[in-house]
């Protein structure tokens, strides 16, 4: 493809994002030749964003600021601007706060090209920061190139509700009258997308990255999906759901319909459940209430498509009036699931999620490959002086664990910023524990080894069957665990370590090094506390 080939329309959007919004135009302009223009729709900024635009504008031509008088409130009115006043023949959405990767617009424009689709779309990645962690956003649908000459030939398609990782005919979007959702709409995404699909475009896939979404959770003014302190979030992504679901069952594609509720209950339910713990009991009784309600309308066939979590968790909600089980959900809402004790089942020998649950079942169990089930391992680690061990305890699941004849695990300690790097791996013989009921191991762990920084605790179960699972470990707690404790070291002086339960209840560990990192953990848990008070 040649520089002249200048078919792509750039729309970015952004409101007070002064910090931000030039590096998204410059990654839009350092696209090359195939950007026609960049259409910079400023949502009524106060902070200079729109001056900063007009330099940008000064420098290159391809270049046009749209000013908006009145703040929208939210997304999809800015992105309504750009659809208006593209003038390519493609189009692609960049947020301000967010950057396109080198080759992105010419990787997907080829591919649209190439095979006459109505939309291109590839990988993105959220990016954390400032760590830069970088996590794949529904990475198996784009492990390899593909055509889809339509939606409905892989309903799974709906589980990506982003809209800025694909590339758009300008004339599709506008024969069809796909806009997104005006005003404040938290999750416009969703509208749009199911917008999209429910018009029947072909698609070309590339396993390209295309889009790097910034994560940016210490932000002074968080982003709206991440803005989760009260339940007019978790309303307004119910709303957004359901809207997606009817616009697709408007069309008569009930199987896509289906896959936004699967969506749902997959993604959104599993995510809020693993808060839930955190949250006082005014949100937990509303939060309670709404989803019960939301979730009445689902019938039997929305929920056989979920994941056994999803299910789970519904199943659930709905079997009970009032919040409970709160830190048991929260296990089975983690990624991998652990489905922690107790573990019930009828007179009729069919596992249940409770005594006093019985309609929960949870027979489905008996027949998931190993790799799948959502074993429970409970985690303890006790940092010592001299040698620190790690200790582990495998539950039975009805049945299934003794089957598959567990043998041993494999234990690495991940740091969080960069999943690349393993700063200890360990192997440890599972044997049966004293009460017969579960199975157990202890491994030596290398304080030093490890060095500053956050370590998530990764298990792969190894069975005498041939199967395997890989999990996390549930952080057990109670006196004299999860305690901050410091180690004297060789290399650093000093190494402050504390083991912890993540939002999802998993061991994990912060170690600091050296005397200015045991300041700096102190100062910074002395700040959270006078804060809290």
């Amino acid at each position: 493809m040649h520089s002249h080939d200048a078919q792509v329309s750039v729309v970015v959007i952004g409101y007070d994002d002064a910090t931000h919004v030039t590096d998204a135009v410059r990654s839009a302009l350092a696209q090359g030749g195939v950007v026609h223009e960049v259409i910079a729709v400023d949502d009524c900024s106060t902070d200079g964003s729109a001056e900063l635009l007009d330099a940008l504008a000064a420098e290159d031509p391809r270049v046009t600021v749209v000013r908006r008088t009145v703040n929208s409130g939210g997304c999809g009115t800015p992105r309504n601007d750009g659809i208006d006043a593209a003038t390519a023949p493609y189009l692609m959405f960049l947020d301000s706060d967010d950057v396109l990767p080198p080759g992105a617009v010419e990787t997907l424009l080829r591919a649209a090209v190439a095979h006459g689709t109505q939309l291109a779309a590839g990988l993105c990645v959220r990016r954390e920061l400032p760590s830069g962690r970088e996590v794949p956003w529904q990475p198996e649908l784009y492990e390899r190139s593909a055509v889809v000459s339509h939606p409905s030939r892989r309903p799974r398609l709906v589980h990506d509700t982003l809209c800025v990782n694909k590339l758009y005919r300008t004339d599709f979007l506008r024969e069809h009258g796909i806009r997104f959702p005006e005003g404040r709409f938290p999750y416009e995404d969703f509208v749009f997308s199911a917008r999209v699909l429910a018009a029947g475009p072909s698609i070309a896939l590339v396993p390209d990255t295309v889009y790097v979404w910034h994560v940016r959770r210490s932000a002074q003014r968080l982003s709206i999906s991440l803005d989760r302190a009260d339940t007019a979030n978790w309303k307004a992504r119910m709303k957004a759901n359901r809207q997606a679901y009817e616009t697709l069952l408007g069309v008569g594609e009930k199987r896509l319909a289906r896959a936004a509720r699967c969506t749902f209950l997959d993604r959104g339910l599993r995510m809020y459940a693993r808060e839930l713990p955190l949250r006082e009991a005014e949100y937990r009784d509303a939060w309670w209430k709404l989803t019960r309600a939301y979730l009445s309308g689902f019938d039997t066939a929305d929920f056989a498509q979920a994941s056994v979590p999803g299910r789970v968790i519904a199943q659930v909600v709905l079997a009970a009036e009032q919040p409970r089980d709160l830190h048991r959900l929260r296990e089975l809402a983690a990624r991998p699931a652990r489905l922690t004790p107790p573990y019930a089942s009828t007179g009729d020998g069919i596992p249940v999620w409770s005594a006093d649950l019985p309609q929960v079942q949870l027979e489905h169990l008996l027949h998931r490959p190993m790799r799948h089930l959502p074993v429970a391992v409970d985690a303890e680690l006790r940092p010592r002086l001299r040698t620190t061990r790690l200790r582990l305890r495998l539950h039975e699941l009805y049945g299934r664990v003794e089957n598959a004849r567990p043998a041993r695990v494999d234990v690495e300690f991940v740091l969080r910023e960069d999943s690349t790097r393993v700063g200890l791996t360990r192997t440890a013989a599972l044997g049966r524990d004293a009460a017969g009921d579960g199975w157990t191991a202890e491994a030596p762990v290398d304080l030093q080894s490890l060095g500053a920084g956050t370590w998530d605790l990764r298990l792969m179960l190894r069975f005498d069957d041939g199967t395997s699972r890989d999990t996390t470990a549930h952080a057990l707690t109670g006196p004299g665990l999860l305690r901050r404790r410091a180690v004297p070291s060789l290399r650093h002086g000093a190494l402050l370590v504390q083991p912890y339960a993540t939002h999802s209840g998993a061991l994990a560990l912060r170690v600091a090094s050296g005397a200015r990192g045991v300041t700096s953990v102190v100062g910074r848990r002395l700040r959270r506390l006078l804060h809290l008070r």
